[in-house]
């Protein structure tokens, strides 16, 4: 028999052939009622006529089945042709011509050897007519099909297989024989091989042959391993302003290492998350070099060196915050990254001054190895909060490890040097910290908008205090969880739970933006900003409001998508803070709860949140949130 190429092209058709024609008002079966309830049901009025054609289409499948009748209607030429306005007789025959082989292959992948299939055009037969003598005018399409006996299989093998190579359930002896199931196990098989390092897997032979009295399908698909083979060089192309040498160091390709084509996957994925090109392309040779080495071509497109972007987001009573930033992709030539970042928060807040944040950070990829990136980063903030005033500077450097898209790894060291004013005074605080953070993403759909799945991140930061300021350990961890259901994965349960502490450190020795807060959008939706602190040093006037040692923040969410892009959302937060380490202490805790809207656009859903006060007394009133994104 032929061969299969490895981009599996369709399997060859069984011998032999089992598809003709007939006269019509052979079939007996009508078109079923149920068409109307099809994906295709918006283009049709009345069951079988496409809305606003003057052409009606009809297929109709002997012994009644709606399912194979929807499936024929899906892979039609003329159901497109119709819904697209094209109902000139040309067009109409160009596509019903076209069509006996497209419903032949849906045939045969329901295991349907030796239909018969009709398609008349105003009652010609379509085969009939020559494509320069097509009617000016079509008023009526049938489509007759009688589906015959299905096939299964007799015999279905393949051969050599890889270990642990996972073939199609179905393509087995008694099963249905379906074409797909064979292509499928064809190319199964070479992707078991390729996996276990033979690159040049391919199918030498296939023997697919259908007994039309049995109703039997004989199926043998024969596979040529190939050699183990092992990777060449990587030749890189189109690089223009980054060095091929750092080209090459960012792309980590395992020279000399048995081929696996999963190793390929991860150097065009560090390729892509250096932020550096547009488009990237691996092609592998086709001729393997000596020793059954296989060189790889890279060609890639670099992006325009610099970028803008920014956000918003707008609270009733917080104010608007609005974030910007300016990013430089090759700064050195080595795929250096440098972000500049700004932010003003709350504009017009009724409850606090004026915010400011202002960082720098270069990010050098490929440090050390090729999924380590090291950084250096300077930053600079100045809140006016209700309680306090903070303006707070910090230097630091350190290495961000990414082994894989879910798993990312960050350690810094960075020194911190911040003033706070309260109503107990002014005190400076001077800290040098190693904070840590591990995270787990494990979401299934785009994380602006996830629908199943989990997140999980924790972070780690050992704190050593200068002068008058105390040392500890700062622990924070969060998880979020992810779950749909219903028709389309309409309704969305969303869940995150959030929780730290820190040891070692008395409250007042502890540098206040280093304190848990609760309260706002990012925690508890209906309360104001960071209204949630704990009252335990003195002032002159009495206890001074600060944040806690210890809090705990949970959050539930109901999403239900309404339309294509709108969707609605119920909610409710709660968060509580204690004033000692180990969540002991005197505590108080607050609540909030409200609904949303959401519009999806390219970049992500806008979100408009209105929630109020459920519990605690730290806020009255309804408040609304408007942002882009998920509130998780």
């Amino acid at each position: 028999g032929p061969a299969w190429p490895q981009s599996a092209a369709p399997a060859p058709a069984p011998s032999p052939a089992p598809a003709e024609t007939k006269p019509a008002g052979t079939g007996s079966a009508s078109s079923s009622p149920s068409s109307a309830s099809s994906p295709f049901a918006r283009w049709f009025g009345g069951g079988d006529r496409v809305a606003n054609s003057p052409v009606e289409f009809i297929v109709r499948v002997e012994g009644s089945d709606p399912a194979l009748e929807r499936k024929l209607r899906q892979s039609s030429l003329i159901t497109g042709a119709l819904a697209e306005g094209r109902t000139s007789g040309q067009d109409v025959l160009a596509a019903a011509r076209a069509d006996y082989a497209r419903f032949l292959g849906t045939l045969y992948d329901e295991g349907l050897y030796d239909a018969v299939i009709d398609i008349r055009l105003d009652g010609v037969e379509a085969a009939g007519i020559a494509p320069l003598d097509a009617p000016q005018f079509v008023r009526q399409v049938v489509v007759s099909v009688d589906p015959g006996s299905r096939f299964r299989y007799s015999r279905a093998e393949i051969a050599p297989v890889a270990p642990g190579t996972d073939l199609p359930r179905d393509y087995r002896t008694g099963a249905v024989a379906r074409t797909s199931d064979m292509k499928s196990a064809a190319r199964a098989g070479v992707t078991g091989w390729r996996d276990y390092g033979h690159a040049k897997a391919d199918v030498t032979s296939t023997d697919i042959v259908a007994d039309h009295e049995l109703h039997a399908v004989d199926s043998r698909i024969v596979l040529a391993p190939g050699p183990l083979v092992r990777f060449g060089r990587l030749l890189p192309s189109g690089n223009e302003r980054l060095s091929t040498r750092r080209l090459l160091k960012i792309a980590g390709f395992p020279e000399g290492e048995r081929f696996d084509p999963e190793k390929l996957e991860q150097v065009r994925k560090r390729l892509r998350r250096s932020g550096i090109f547009s488009a990237i392309t691996l092609e592998e040779a086709e001729a393997l070099g000596p020793g059954n080495t296989l060189d790889v071509g890279l060609t890639v497109i670099e992006q325009k060196l610099r970028r803008i972007g920014g956000g918003f987001e707008i609270s009733s009573i917080d104010g608007a915050k609005v974030t910007g930033y300016w990013l430089h992709r090759n700064l050195l030539g080595g795929g250096e990254r440098l972000r500049v970042d700004g932010e003003i928060k709350d504009i017009g807040s009724g409850t606090s001054g004026r915010d400011y944040k202002l960082g720098l950070r270069l990010d050098h990829p490929a440090t050390i190895r090729p999924d380590i990136t090291a950084f250096v980063e300077a930053r600079a903030e100045r809140l006016r909060e209700e309680d306090y005033d903070l303006d707070l500077g910090v230097l630091g450097m350190g290495l961000v490890w990414l082994p894989s898209d879910r798993l990312t790894g960050e350690t810094r060291l960075e020194y911190r040097r911040s003033r706070v004013t309260d109503a107990s005074g002014t005190t400076d605080f001077r800290v040098l910290a190693l904070p840590t953070t591990v995270t787990l993403d494990r979401r299934e759909d785009e994380p602006n908008d996830a629908r199943r799945g989990y997140w999980l991140s924790t972070t780690a930061t050992p704190f050593y205090g200068m002068q008058d300021t105390g040392s500890g350990l700062r622990l924070v961890g969060e998880g979020r969880a992810y779950r749909s259901f219903g028709a389309e994965d309409r309704f969305t349960l969303a869940g995150r739970a959030r929780a730290g502490t820190i040891f070692g450190s008395d409250l007042a020795e502890t540098p206040r933006d280093y304190l848990f807060y609760s309260g706002g959008g990012g925690s508890v939706r209906g309360q104001p900003f960071e209204s949630l602190g704990v009252e335990v040093i003195q002032g002159p006037e009495g206890p001074v409001k600060t944040g806690g040692l210890n809090v705990l923040n949970i959050t539930g969410e109901m999403r239900v998508l309404v339309r294509e892009r709108i969707g609605l959302v119920a909610f409710a937060d709660a968060g509580q803070v204690w004033e000692e380490s180990s969540f002991g202490g005197a505590s108080d805790w607050h609540a909030g709860a409200g609904v949303g809207i959401r519009y999806t656009t390219p970049i992500g859903p806008i979100r408009l949140d209105v929630a109020g006060p459920v519990g605690g007394d730290t806020g009255e009133g309804v408040q609304f949130y408007l942002g882009l994104g998920q509130a998780f």
